[in-house]
């Protein structure tokens, strides 16, 4: 029984009469009976079966192709490392091709590395033969190709020292407050993927002329030193391949290529393969339209789409056995990407060990949410269903994990963050604003200064150089005010610092969010501005979405003290736990983007944030193209926005495939402090189209769901929906406490109702409620002992009382 009775089987908006997405079972056959002993290559397959490898028929239909061009669409979990690592077995084996003839491409050196050691495992392959094949990834191909050909540069590939010397070139030529580095370095990875230069970069405005500038300055301090970034591998890797002398010595050398993850390969990538096949054509291509989800690293879906087109003597098979994921949760994911027009149809069918079907609730915001869920799976892990490594937790954006990141730390819940450095309020972004907050606590709290002094327009090594240089001639209260005698600063800026400061000393009166609110108004929001120059800084939007997270963050603290305390007591906890990140093996949940997910699963996953604006993003809902995928974009069209959404629904459908047993999906009713519907793509999968979606007459759901919201349903438009567990008789049994009535709804015609029994939460603060079943055969503990329940969000004492739901 599930440890919180909080979960319901649908989405709210979903009718209860509507039936939960399933996929079909798959059929159980494999190499035993699908390939008999009389075949020619049967002692191959009965020495994988030994080996523990049983392939299912398109498995085997790819491990056996033979010559030419093969696109292998691999669904979420069906194996295609399996079969990738067979077919170069079987190649060796059964085609005799010298294993140094084979090059297995994939993305990552953890896949290569496993690709290798599954090569190794197979039957009959020694280890010289094993370690003969070439399993690399692309970076490390081109790389061994540039050293074979004398090229001994250092490779640059630390993203912070990226970071360091870009802001370094922007000093230098005066522009700092013109661009972020990082908003530059993404627009010219991008713009290398493209198998382009930056001495081709446009200059046509002054925007894009400055950030060349700042580009090829930070392409002529590399060249200087003798250094090369993972861009300038490729670009000069592909360079070499337009050598007849370099490239004919590897087709010749190459017979049979193979890529992994097909679908990721930005341009310059797929022309590299393209080249080193030309001549053999021997190409087997592994990937999932449906998870392209790295668009904003150039990856090209029409590479997948499109590949017997350009290929038109190809061989197309699917893998589309999935032996990760319930039944269930593989149907949800299914019906949630087949809502995609730009994809090749298949549907997947399940093979995985059963679970449970998928649950959904909708708190009423981030901070209930994250309670909620962290409450949930702590009371998993002391029943002991699962360990905490058995969990992840899902987010589309890096501010969405703020509230479950603060309540797994606050809670002492063991975790990993891939893919974040520093705790929200110790980010770039949002360090200014808290060390002034700081600051009104305790001016002389140096290390908070440094990051208060760009929104001031001053150099922050420069700025401080000069104040510690005062503060030793003569102390101040507040060692800002030294900036007002530097010679350096033009008069207005000197009366800024003079302003600044006062406006610290106020801020202490005030409630932290409005304090927040205060310091964007008058100087942080106009700071941040003053470098959007256009396409180059693709960060606005999601620098507006942080600071909203910060505001609703404060809005729980009455005094500036009391936040920053528990900010500061954050970081510190945060430091204490950074070691588990150390410890792949470590019994902690994994904290990730879903971007970060892909290609991992888990026993149990928690997706949260699956509500419109945060997946589907808002960005993707209106004129723009999402944060993540504009570097170095050109203006938007209704093509892109369509494009825009399909990649968020591909998103959601990756979340979803991450899980193996157990699936948790969040709603929440509102982000940052605006009304939000649950995500469509939930929706859809159930047959419910959004026509009129209605968020701000949603409540929290923890209890019961809400009433009518404004979706229409195939599966029974006009129905009550539900998103309950237990479905409220019309018809009460003895002793029940059910009484019917009545209630208009805006717009419609009078909705039965009737009033329910209920546990209520006795913290006002609190909203949450669930069902007091009164029913004899089904009491709970709670009513047979006569003990009220504990709030599962609050951990306040509930109390017994009614609610008016709609009638079923």
């Amino acid at each position: 029984m599930d440890p919180n009775p909080s979960f319901y089987p649908r989405p709210i908006g979903v009718p209860y009469s509507t039936s939960s997405p399933q996929a079909r079972r798959a059929s159980m056959d494999t190499s035993i009976t699908l390939v008999p002993d009389t075949d020619q290559d049967s002692a191959y397959f009965r020495a994988l079966e030994n080996a523990g490898i049983h392939l299912n028929r398109p498995q085997i239909q790819a491990v056996r192709h033979g010559k030419g061009p093969l696109l292998t669409l691999a669904g979420a979990g069906c194996g295609k490392t399996t079969v990738l690592a067979a077919r170069a077995g079987y190649l060796m084996a059964m085609r005799d091709v010298p294993a140094s003839s084979i090059l297995l491409v994939t993305f990552t050196s953890k896949a290569a590395a496993e690709m290798k050691l599954r090569i190794a495992g197979l039957p009959g392959v020694r280890p010289a033969a094993a370690r003969a094949v070439q399993a690399r990834t692309f970076h490390s191909f081109a790389l061994a190709m540039l050293r074979h050909r004398g090229v001994q540069d250092e490779v640059f590939g630390e993203t912070q020292a990226q970071h360091t010397v870009m802001k370094m070139m922007l000093r230098q030529l005066g522009l700092s407050e013109a661009f972020q580095p990082e908003s530059l370095l993404s627009a010219l990875s991008a713009w290398k993927a493209e198998g382009r230069s930056a001495d081709e970069l446009p200059e046509t405005v002054r925007e894009e002329s400055d950030a060349k500038r700042a580009m090829l300055a930070y392409e002529a301090w590399k060249q200087e030193r003798n250094k090369m970034d993972f861009d300038d591998i490729l670009l000069r890797a592909s360079a070499l391949l337009r050598d007849p002398d370099v490239l004919q010595p590897l087709q010749r050398r190459f017979s049979h290529i193979m890529v992994d993850e097909f679908q990721d390969t930005n341009a310059l990538q797929y022309e590299m393969v393209q080249r080193l096949a030309a001549r053999h054509r021997n190409l087997m291509v592994v990937g999932d339209d449906d998870q392209t989800i790295y668009t904003f690293n150039g990856a090209r879906q029409e590479s997948i789409l499109e590949f017997d087109k350009v290929y038109k003597d190809a061989k197309v098979i699917t893998l589309d056995i999935n032996y990760r994921s319930d039944a269930r949760i593989l149907g949800l994911g299914s019906n949630i990407v087949a809502k995609n027009v730009h994809r090749r149809s298949k549907r997947l069918s399940a093979a995985g060990r059963e679970g449970l079907p998928p649950q959904f609730a909708t708190p009423s915001g981030p901070e209930e949410e994250a309670g909620h869920i962290v409450t949930h799976l702590l009371g998993q892990v002391e029943e002991g269903r699962l360990r905490y490594r058995d969990i992840a937790i899902l987010h589309r954006t890096a501010s969405g994990s703020r509230s479950i990141f603060e309540q797994l730390i606050m809670r002492d819940v063991p975790f990993i963050q891939y893919g974040a450095g520093a705790v929200f309020y110790d980010q770039s972004l949002i360090r200014p604003l808290m060390d002034h907050l700081r600051l009104s606590l305790n001016p002389r709290r140096m290390e908070s200064i440094p990051s208060t002094l760009g929104p001031l327009y001053v150099s922050r090594e420069a700025g401080m150089e000069w104040i510690m240089r005062e503060e030793k001639q003569q102390a101040k209260k507040y060692p800002l005010i030294h900036l007002s005698r530097w010679d350096r600063l033009r008069d207005f800026q000197r009366e800024q610092v003079k302003e600044r400061i006062r406006l610290i000393r106020s801020l202490t009166t005030m409630k932290p969010a409005y304090a927040i609110q205060e310091m964007r108004r008058i100087f942080y929001d106009k700071y941040l501005e003053s470098g959007d120059t256009g396409a180059w800084t693709h960060y606005k939007e999601t620098m507006q979405e942080s600071l909203e997270e910060l505001e609703t963050a404060a809005k729980r603290f009455d005094t500036v003290e009391a936040f920053v305390s528990f900010a500061d007591e954050l970081s510190e906890r945060h430091r204490q736990m950074e070691s588990l990140r150390r410890e792949e093996d470590s019994d902690a949940v994994r904290l990730m983007t879903i971007h970060r997910a892909k290609g991992l699963e888990f026993p149990c996953v928690y997706w949260i944030g699956a509500s419109e604006g945060i997946l589907p993003h808002s960005s993707a809902l209106h004129s723009e193209l999402p944060e993540d995928r504009r570097a170095g974009a050109a203006p938007t069209t209704a093509v892109d926005n369509d494009a825009a959404l399909e990649e968020e629904r591909r998103l959601a459908y990756v979340a979803v495939t991450r899980a193996k047993e157990l699936l948790y999906i969040t709603s929440p009713a509102s982000n940052h402090g605006k009304p939000a519907a649950v995500s469509r793509f939930l929706l859809e999968a159930y047959g419910v189209t959004p026509e009129a979606s209605k968020p701000e007459a949603r409540r929290s759901s923890f209890g019961q769901p809400k009433g009518a919201s404004g979706y229409s349903s195939r599966a029974g438009a006009g129905s009550p929906v539900s998103g309950t567990a237990t479905r409220v008789s019309s018809r009460p049994g003895p002793g029940s406490a059910t009484t019917r009535t009545t209630s208009s709804v805006a717009g419609s015609s009078a909705e039965p109702r009737i009033n329910v029994p209920v546990w209520k939460c006795t913290d006002d603060a609190c909203k949450a409620w669930m069902r007091r079943d009164t029913t004899s055969g089904r009491r709970t503990s709670a009513a047979i002992t006569g003990t009220p329940p504990v709030c599962p969000l609050c951990a306040s004492p509930m109390t017994e009382g009614t609610r008016s739901i709609p009638a079923r």
